[in-house]
């Protein structure tokens, strides 16, 4: 009896401790998923003089369409988008007011040309009666002045006519270039004032990328200077172009700097409106005086990034996590999926980038998200985010995921 109360004690404790296993095993935390992405030096940074931004094409030139005079809009030809040509009708105003104007001013001219004819005949009576001595002075001297006067009447109703005339022409809208509508500001039966926007036209012909520069990129942007062009909208494109024109005085709104591009095959299938990425390629250096400035640009931008020429990684401003005052990255250990707090040298803080040296190393993974939501040696699994625009191997981040 005894040895079956053992036996049964043995196996209640057995069981104990395989259901306290069972239970440490479930407790067993799973991996935190992170947001991250593998980093790559920006390109053409090996001495920290390229620049990338934004771009957007636009047309070179480009004018607002009106009339020259007031009136009722009746008819608009074209419409948003579409292609006009020289001297081609887009729009027309309600003649009937320029027509009796233009009416007007014709029976004015030939009422005046009818006072003419009379003064001068006048004139040459008065002349031979003068000749023989029938008529006073001053009667002869009344008579010219008539002349005169009739003649100078005559000319302004002629201008008048003219005027008139244009006026009746301009009830009429003619495109001055070749291009595009780019806009539509007024609708048919609307009475429209002289000089009132009807349609916005953009030239055809030559194309700019369009580039706002921050005020501290201004010494690294110099007119003629090499770029590399991409669209979104073209993939696995890209295309040369040359800095044409640099704005001498920032936007009042945003403080930036316009920077104009001119691409040296734009193509068909470069659009107006498109938008895409720049990166401004270092100046090369050609003589003394272009290599010393190269050299000190390059001396300024290796003291500015703490000693160090080496690449520049731009990374969302979220991805950084202070340490005290020292900026640092969460990185994804490659070897066991832990993260390591890695301290790193800021070069500059923008909107929502900033760009580091030092620290981090080509294709590392760092965290861009929820930096504050994770610790030293924690077990991750990294996902990409929905915006990352690569391959989502791991599936777009699930609910709960560190943001």
């Amino acid at each position: 009896m005894h040895a079956s109360m053992k036996k049964i004690a043995t196996v209640a404790l057995c069981t104990v401790a395989l259901s306290a296993c069972h239970r440490a095993a479930e407790q067993t935390a799973p991996p935190a998923v992170v947001v991250a992405l593998p980093v790559h030096p920006d390109a053409g940074t090996a001495g920290g003089l390229a620049v990338r931004y934004p771009v957007e094409v636009q047309s070179r030139y480009s004018n607002v369409m009106s009339f020259r005079i007031a009136g009722k809009l009746i008819e608009r030809k074209v419409r948003l988008g579409d292609t006009v040509h020289k001297g081609e009708v887009v729009a027309r105003l309600d003649p009937a007011d320029s027509q009796k104007q233009a009416a007007s001013a014709q029976a004015s001219l030939d009422a005046a040309d009818h006072r003419l004819v009379f003064a001068k005949q006048q004139l040459d009576r008065d002349k031979a009666q003068a000749a023989q001595n029938l008529i006073a002075t001053n009667q002869l001297e009344q008579t010219q002045d008539n002349y005169a006067s009739a003649l100078a009447g005559r000319d302004q109703a002629a201008a008048q006519l003219v005027v008139a005339q244009n006026n009746l022409q301009y009830n009429t809208l003619s495109a001055d270039h070749d291009g595009w509508i780019t806009s539509e500001n007024a609708d048919t039966g609307q009475v429209v004032s002289a000089g009132q926007a009807v349609y916005g036209l953009a030239w055809s012909g030559d194309v700019d990328v369009i580039l706002d520069a921050a005020e501290s990129d201004l010494g690294r942007i110099q007119v003629g200077q090499a770029a590399t062009v991409t669209f979104q909208a073209l993939p696995g494109r890209s295309y040369d172009a040359k800095v044409r024109e640099i704005a001498p005085a920032a936007d009042p709104q945003s403080r930036t700097f316009r920077v104009k591009l001119t691409l040296a095959q734009p193509g068909n299938e470069v659009r107006l409106g498109m938008t895409g990425d720049a990166v401004l390629a270092p100046q090369a250096a050609s003589g003394a005086a272009i290599a010393g400035a190269a050299s000190s640009a390059s001396s300024a931008a290796v003291a500015h990034a703490g000693g160090n020429g080496g690449p520049t990684f731009t990374v969302p401003s979220t991805a950084i996590f202070h340490q005290g005052r020292t900026p640092a990255v969460w990185v994804v250990r490659a070897s066991d999926s832990t993260l390591e707090l890695r301290p790193v040298d800021v070069r500059s803080y923008g909107e929502r980038t900033t760009t580091l040296v030092n620290g981090i190393r080509d294709g590392e993974q760092i965290v861009l998200a929820g930096v504050h939501t994770v610790f030293a040696g924690q077990h991750v699994k990294p996902v990409k985010p929905l915006f990352s625009g690569e391959g989502d191997v791991d599936g777009p981040a699930p609910q709960g995921a560190a943001r």
